[in-house]
């Protein structure tokens, strides 16, 4: 597929305008999301993770639109690293929510075994990206967050019949997000002016909103 071309509007030039522009609407919606939850924070550490995993997602997808792909020409490579940071800062974050979440049905020690290994795994996924300049390394630690940790919890909380409904929405969001993994690894273009990018970026938009619903009903959950 030809690469996205640029545009001029009032003499600017923009980048990939359309990626771009998927990029800044997943990252709104991020934020009208966390600013939508706010009412529901009750001051817990769970509920502070959920409001941070929609806050830094939400900023890193806007950086990523605007500088990774819109004005990258203007700022240089390096520019991208901070949305990337974010990024896997923000799918750590869904992961501890889920392990914190999944507290009572878990015994003390494997509570904190996931806890800590959550963190060694975040430390070695920022360690490879960071190290090769990679986007390949923040793609596997998203795939990694939300398919096997994010995903299996759910799971397993389903099957507890731990507020299966709220499981649902989750586990459809995750299901939004691998379609959204393989739309952009297998770089599925509808057009030059659509590409795998914008694509995916429509169904991390759809995710977005099943991951706000699930964690909606996770919050007034664990209210009290």
């Amino acid at each position: 597929m030809t690469e996205q071309p640029s545009i001029f509007p009032f003499g600017i030039r923009i980048d990939e305008p359309v990626t771009m522009a998927t990029d800044v609407l997943v990252g709104i919606t991020c934020l009208v999301c966390a600013w939508k939850l706010k009412p529901l924070y009750n001051g817990s550490r769970m509920h502070r993770q959920i409001l941070l995993y929609f806050l830094l997602m939400g900023v890193a997808t806007l950086l990523g639109g605007i500088i990774g792909h819109g004005f990258l020409y203007v700022l240089g490579f390096f520019w991208k690293l901070p949305g990337w940071l974010l990024s896997m800062i923000a799918v750590n974050l869904l992961e501890r929510v889920m392990i914190h979440f999944s507290a009572t049905e878990l015994s003390p020690r494997m509570l904190r075994f996931f806890s800590v290994f959550n963190i060694i795994e975040l430390l070695a996924f920022m360690g490879l990206a960071f190290g090769t300049l990679d986007f390949l390394y923040v793609q596997i630690h998203s795939t990694y967050g939300f398919l096997v940790v994010v995903f299996s919890f759910c799971v397993y909380n389903y099957r507890k019949n731990h507020y299966p409904e709220v499981m649902k929405d989750m586990m459809i969001g995750v299901g939004w997000i691998f379609i959204c993994a393989v739309v952009f690894v297998a770089r599925i273009s509808i057009s030059q002016w659509f590409n795998h990018a914008d694509l995916a970026h429509m169904f991390m938009f759809i995710g977005a909103i099943y991951f706000y619903r699930g964690s909606r009903g996770l919050m007034r959950a664990t209210s009290h």
